[in-house]
């Protein structure tokens, strides 16, 4: 099974090349799309929400992770963050922490996650040294 992963990128950029802009403002939807294109191989299931707004401030990401446990992340300039623990579900009285990336996120959440982003990354430098020889 080929794996297509950039594990040393950072999803959530601070360089306008990297994310989609709207003037000024990054489209959060768009930034929020490609963060479920970047992780969504170490995950059960993950996409942008579709009964929840997104607008150029705020998107919503479904995930459930390999462990079977689902979350609704909220993706905001700050980084992004649990908001509830179901699909499509926000909590406002949650006060969870932000974090920059995706990845440190899911780590924190997911042993599987971690463990099918360690296996990626040894398949790439495998790959690697493989086309070094």
């Amino acid at each position: 099974m080929e794996i297509d992963c950039q594990p040393e990128e950072s999803v959530v950029s601070s360089s306008d090349e990297d994310c989609a802009v709207l003037g000024h403002v990054k489209d959060m939807s768009l930034e929020a799309e490609a963060v479920v294109k970047d992780v969504r191989f170490a995950v059960d299931e993950m996409h942008v929400s579709q009964s929840l707004s997104s607008t150029s401030d705020v998107a919503y990401i479904n995930v459930e992770t390999r462990e079977g446990n689902s979350y609704c992340l909220e993706l905001t300039e700050s980084g992004l963050r649990v908001v509830g623990y179901a699909f499509n579900q926000v909590d406002e009285d949650l006060d969870t922490q932000y974090h920059e990336t995706v990845y440190s996120l899911l780590d924190k959440l997911s042993p599987g996650y971690r463990e099918a982003f360690g296996n990626a990354l040894l398949q790439r430098l495998e790959r690697l040294k493989q086309s070094g020889q």
